[in-house]
């Protein structure tokens, strides 16, 4: 008979020898205790230094790559960990919160000990998320007890929930033709996200004007992420092998034997060779093109591979180069000889990437504040950072105000009732639930407190859930809340709105582009897009700094100053053109003055 997993509620102070030791205690006799004890619920809730935690993440990652950065390597020479860096990463920022955790928790660091596991609880899981398709891994508190040396002999590495979990579902699609079939181009392009090829499609499309072909490779996994077959001619959509992101399986050289060698956490000696057990648990699960299986990478670079060199196209694009297929396809593009092209997507804080690292040699950004982040976080030798603006952003001079309008007033007040006086746009991240929900609590009390009659649209982030808000829509009636259709998103909906708020999505600079106020949301320690240090934002920590702002903004739409917006995107609905400029000056080998008239080039 198979003892069921065991679910660990609480720690609690144990006697054993006579030296304090620390219990996993599970929720059916955690209420019983006398002893010094904590839900595990309040000890991950203590307050934490970010600093000291980015800093000890990143001296783990150090050791990991000295450790064994080359233990597993594709035939194309990319190692496991320059590959899975990013899940990885994540991965690792939730060990060492733990043990900051366990350090901050008084009773703990007074007597500190040995934390005896609970049997039969898996190591590794699954957290709380609001993304469609990225999958929030974490390492439980047996998992920490394993890292720092106790015998697990009955407690399996994936939880049941992790375990039972259903393969990602990969939409099936009329296969692409074999890579050797493919004719030549010039550009092969690489999307797998809609805000991917919303960036990258302009810029195709200005070099097939200019009569220039390229291929869009499309490696999306999630149906509402995928490219629609472009429309001008020239531009060719590839799709890679059905099933390429469904394969799972062991590891090999990642099973390692208990060895000497540790990574010190404050007082927590962490056993990297279990460590990296633990971390091969997501490289042997199918987790779509966000979070690929090592079989998938494998599979992925040699059908790469194939694309690259058949088509040999002069220039890689990408707006992603740091998460594994991007990292993966620019380490091929270097060994065949490819320049590479990154156009920055979205919006970047200096805390904002799990990874603060970019691998093309060229790096388009938005706007001059991008450049010492771009600058700081290349790795090519010969990277340059150009300022173009967004090519995605070129478009929003066309956008409609009263048609968004009347689209904002039928999703608030359906059929014929009476719409709100006013309209905000909740511009959303896939952040976990309590983070969304302490976000909607802010906003909704502080449009409740605002002078006139306020009514909320969501728009979730093309990779957020949204039913996730359904909570939301079960409120008394006032203010009115609705939910935008995923297909609509926020770019749809700003125009039409008076104000638009965000914790720091991309969207707040489009909506700062167009006039349109934004409120910069969140508790003073949760980072935004910094919007407000240039005039374009209002901070927004409290319901009474909403309510506040709202009673305050003005009946009217007001441009913003060049002067101030250009720091954060430079945008002169050109954008596109220049990349392709750059892409074309770079492939013929000609200087690349033009561009620095126009925006900046830094190396």
């Amino acid at each position: 008979m198979t003892t069921p997993p065991r679910h660990v509620y609480g720690l609690a102070q144990a006697d054993i020898d006579g030296r304090p030791t620390w219990e996993l205690v599970g929720g059916s006799s955690f209420e019983t205790l006398t002893s010094t004890r904590i839900t595990t619920d309040d000890l991950e809730a203590l307050p934490l230094d970010a600093r000291e935690h980015e800093t000890l993440v990143e001296r783990v990652m150090d050791a990991l790559q000295w450790y064994g950065a080359d233990l597993r390597t594709t035939p194309g020479g990319a190692g496991w960990l320059y590959v899975q860096h990013v899940p990885v990463r994540r991965l690792v920022a939730h060990v060492v919160r733990k043990l900051m955790a366990l350090s901050a928790w008084e009773p703990f660091r007074e007597a500190p000990g040995p934390l005896k596991i609970a049997p039969h609880e898996g190591l590794v899981g699954l957290r709380a998320s609001s993304s469609r398709e990225y999958r929030a891994y974490t390492v439980t508190w047996s998992g920490i007890t394993y890292l720092l040396g106790a015998t697990a002999l009955y407690n399996p590495f994936r939880t049941a929930q992790l375990s039972n979990l259903q393969p990602t579902r990969v939409e099936t699609w009329v296969p692409s033709p074999p890579p050797s079939s493919l004719p030549r181009t010039g550009v092969v392009a690489l999307s797998w996200s809609s805000r991917h090829a919303a960036t990258l499609l302009p810029v195709l499309e200005d070099l097939a004007r200019g009569g220039r072909t390229s291929l869009l490779v499309d490696l999306a996994t999630d149906r509402a992420q995928r490219c629609d077959t472009p429309a001008v001619e020239g531009i060719r959509l590839v799709k890679p092998p059905a099933g390429l992101f469904a394969l799972s399986g062991a590891v090999g050289r990642l099973q390692l034997r208990d060895d000497e060698h540790v990574v010190q956490v404050k007082e927590h000696v962490v056993r990297l060779s279990r460590l990296v057990r633990l971390l091969a648990v997501l490289l042997e699960t199918s987790g779509g093109c966000t979070q690929p299986s090592w079989r998938s990478v494998v599979r992925l670079e040699t059908w790469l591979r194939g694309v690259l060199q058949a088509s040999h196209p002069h220039t890689l694009l990408v707006s992603n180069d740091t998460s594994p297929v991007g990292a993966l396809a620019v380490h091929l593009a270097d060994l065949n000889g490819v320049n590479t092209v990154h156009v920055q997507h979205g919006a970047w804080t200096a805390e904002s990437v799990a990874w603060p690292a970019l691998h093309s040699r060229d790096i388009v950004v938005m706007g001059d504040h991008d450049v010492p982040l771009a600058k700081a976080w290349a790795r090519h030798p010969d990277a340059e950072v150009h300022v173009l603006g967004q090519p995605r952003f070129d478009v929003l001079a066309g956008l409609g105000r009263d048609d968004q309008r009347q689209y904002l007033e039928k999703l608030l007040v359906p059929g014929s009732g009476r719409s709100p006086d006013r309209i905000m746009v909740w511009a959303c991240q896939p952040f976990g639930p309590d983070r969304l929900k302490a976000h909607a609590d802010l906003l909704l009390d502080g449009m409740w407190k605002a002078e006139g009659e306020w009514g909320l649209v969501i728009t979730p982030h093309p990779a957020q859930s949204p039913e996730v808000f359904a909570s939301l829509m079960r409120r008394d009636g006032r203010p009115l809340v609705a939910v935008a259709d995923p297909q609509v998103g926020a770019r749809g909906c700003l125009a039409g709105a008076d104000v638009v708020a965000s914790a720091y999505s991309t969207c707040g600079i489009e909506a700062a582009l167009l006039g349109v106020p934004v409120l910069e949301i969140g508790t003073t320690e949760e980072r935004t897009l910094g919007l407000a240090a240039h005039g374009l934002a209002r901070r927004c920590t409290t319901a009474g700094d909403v309510a506040d702002a709202l009673s305050t903004l003005p009946k009217a739409h007001t441009a913003a100053e060049p002067a101030s917006t250009d720091a954060v995107c430079r945008w002169g609905g050109d954008s596109a053109a220049l990349v392709a400029q750059l892409i074309v000056s770079r492939a013929s080998g000609n200087p690349l003055e033009h561009l620095r008239n126009e925006g900046v080039s830094a190396r």
